[in-house]
C-alpha cells in the first residue's frame, strides 16, 4: 500500500428494515463502485449475526476527505435514503506490512 495515497474508510449503517431498498438499489450501487474501481482498496457489506447485510464498508483512495465525502454522498444507496449513518474517516494500513 502506498503510504502517500490518502485512503478513507466509508462506514455506512442501513436504516432498520430496509432490505428491499438495499436489494432494489444494489445493481446501481455496484455499477457506481465499478466506475471508480481504480480507487477501491476493498468494498463489501457489513453483516448481522445471520449474515444479512446491515451496511457497507469501503476503503478507497481519494485526494482528500472532501472528495471522499462527495463520493459517499453520491452513492446510489445514499441517494435512495438507505443509510441511517455514514462516517468518512482517514485510514492508514499498518499490518500486514
Amino acid at each position: 500500500m502506498n503510504a502517500h495515497v490518502p485512503i478513507f474508510a466509508i462506514h455506512c449503517i442501513d436504516k432498520p428494515m430496509q432490505q428491499a431498498l438495499r436489494a432494489a438499489t444494489r445493481a446501481e450501487h455496484l455499477a457506481y463502485l465499478e466506475n471508480a474501481i481504480e480507487q477501491v482498496v476493498l468494498a463489501g457489506p457489513l453483516l448481522d449475526d445471520e449474515g444479512g447485510p446491515i451496511g457497507s464498508m469501503l476503503l478507497m483512495k481519494f485526494p482528500d476527505r472532501k472528495a471522499a465525502v462527495s463520493f459517499a454522498a453520491a452513492d446510489p444507496y445514499a441517494l435512495a435514503g438507505l443509510f441511517s449513518s455514514v462516517a468518512v474517516t482517514a485510514w492508514r494500513q499498518v499490518l500486514p506490512k
